[in-house]
């Protein structure tokens, strides 16, 4: 049988009944014999079992789980072939569509979203509303708003929303502590799945701390087998409390539909984002650490005396930096942040992240076989140079790309070394001849017709000239490439 292919989709809330199991009783006798067999499942045995349910909790929270409508308004040209480059080079951008204008349709999807704000403060994906141009949210009571992006953050996959109304009544969930989860703790997923209105589904939870799931930059999430299918992105996860414990961001599945593997962001990540909008924050601001980290092998755990692999090890300190303040050199392994063990360099992230900007962590290391505290200063990465971002307008095939000057704090944003040298994509516009390079964001422009680019305005300059042959040189991620395009 050929391979099943697996794919992570994102998700949004949860869609099936929802079921309540019945107690198995297990008796344990001490009178002259070992452990008794296990008795056979049994039928309720009192008024009180027949009527337990979830009800209570589900009209506690649900009334703050929205659904979330983003509208995206694209240009089209009516052709099939307007895509196509080989038409494009020959026909332009009037191809297919009349007197050379474009014609727009919307482009919409269908998400979730929790009020945690009586102002009106929704909480969602931050892929529910990519690109949005209209954002709209329908509460339980079947009230409708337009709504605001507040702010976007592409990393953690969340996005905050401010509901335009003058009313400041709405329902609010409260938050819960997520790292007081436990594997085996109940909880209920809330969402509109497909389309079908909202709908809540129970499970547990499957895990914690998954790091290696590779939705977002910020890899720390809780699993659940509580069935979450699309259209429940941004839903509410809850506790048996009622209260919110993550936001449900995606699933493992083969088909598209729930497999028993979903996953939420944590509650504790999610706060903190919202106390920044809060703040009146247009984008998430974390701590610089100023270190680069590995994960620990079974290799290194041995050679380190560890009876298993945990910790993050540092690889370098960048000099000035809040890591080389606070003590850490090469070879210190990580072993806990706050008094929250370390598992991975993510999980360190994770707790770094959630304690936010102008706090200091406690951090206990290990540093030649003996263990030491260190204190971590938590701000924000400087700008130690103007971004002074360009928009390439020459004729080059860098031409639509967006470029700025790096500073520790733009190669936090885009996750690069701060040791990196060139020029750093911030944008590629659409059909561009960049986009059709296969430029993207987080992509280093180091040398342009063999010399090393120093600034923004300086690549903006050279790629104003013509010329017959470009010579380029892309760092992407640490890869390097080496491009020649025709001019």
């Amino acid at each position: 049988m050929p391979p099943i292919s697996r794919k992570l989709r994102y998700a949004a809330l949860l869609a099936l009944p929802l079921a309540i199991g019945v107690p198995v009783a297990l008796s344990l006798s001490g009178q002259g014999s070992a452990v008794a067999p296990a008795r056979a499942e049994e039928v309720p045995q009192s008024k009180g079992e027949i009527q337990l349910t979830f009800a209570p909790i589900v009209k506690k929270a649900a009334p703050s789980v929205v659904n979330v409508y983003a509208k995206q308004i694209v240009q089209s040209s009516g052709s099939p072939f307007a895509d196509d480059p080989f038409f494009r080079h020959f026909f332009g951008d009037r191809f297919g569509s009349p007197y050379g204008v474009p014609r727009e349709r919307a482009r919409s999807s269908l998400g979730s979203g929790v009020i945690v704000d009586g102002s009106g403060l929704v909480l969602t994906n931050y892929h529910v509303i990519r690109d949005a141009d209209e954002v709209k949210v329908a509460l339980t009571d079947g009230r409708e708003f337009e709504a605001k992006i507040l702010l976007r953050d592409e990393k953690s996959d969340l996005a905050v929303l401010k509901i335009d109304s003058g009313e400041e009544d709405f329902p609010v969930i409260e938050f819960a502590d997520s790292d007081a989860l436990d594997v085996g703790d109940l909880v209920l997923a809330i969402g509109n799945p497909f389309g079908v209105g909202q709908t809540v589904t129970s499970g547990i939870v499957s895990a914690v701390a998954r790091t290696d799931v590779g939705i977002n930059d910020m890899a720390f999430f809780i699993q659940t087998d509580a069935a979450i299918n699309p259209g429940n992105s941004g839903g509410a996860l809850i506790d048996v409390k009622g209260r919110l414990v993550g936001i449900n961001s995606a699933i493992f599945s083969r088909s598209g539909g729930s497999n028993g593997i979903g996953f939420a962001i944590p509650s504790n990540m999610a706060q903190s984002v919202v106390t920044q909008a809060l703040a009146g924050g247009t984008e998430v601001v974390r701590p610089w650490v100023g270190a680069t980290f590995q994960k620990v092998t079974p290799d290194i755990a041995s050679s380190l005396g560890l009876d298993r692999p945990r910790g993050a090890l540092v690889v370098s300190v960048e000099k000035g930096s809040p890591a080389e303040k606070a003590g850490l050199e090469a070879g210190d392994l990580v072993m806990s942040a706050g008094g929250r063990e370390i598992e991975s360099p993510r999980a360190l992230e994770y707790r770094l992240a959630i304690r936010g900007v102008g706090k200091d962590e406690k951090l206990a290391i290990i540093r030649q076989g003996r263990e030491r505290d260190l204190v971590l200063a938590l701000q924000q990465a400087p700008e130690t140079v103007r971004a002074d971002e360009q928009l390439l307008d020459g004729y080059s095939p860098l031409t639509g790309a967006t470029v700025a000057n790096l500073s520790p704090r733009l190669c936090e944003k885009l996750r690069l070394p701060t040791s990196q040298e060139g020029v750093a994509v911030t944008d590629v516009e659409p059909r561009s001849p960049a986009a059709q390079l296969g430029l993207q964001p987080g992509d280093v422009v180091v040398a342009v017709q063999g010399r090393r680019i120093g600034s923004a305005r300086d690549l903006h300059k050279m790629t104003g000239e013509r010329q017959r042959l470009w010579r380029l040189t892309i760092d992407r991620r640490g890869r390097v490439s080496q491009l020649m395009i025709g001019g």
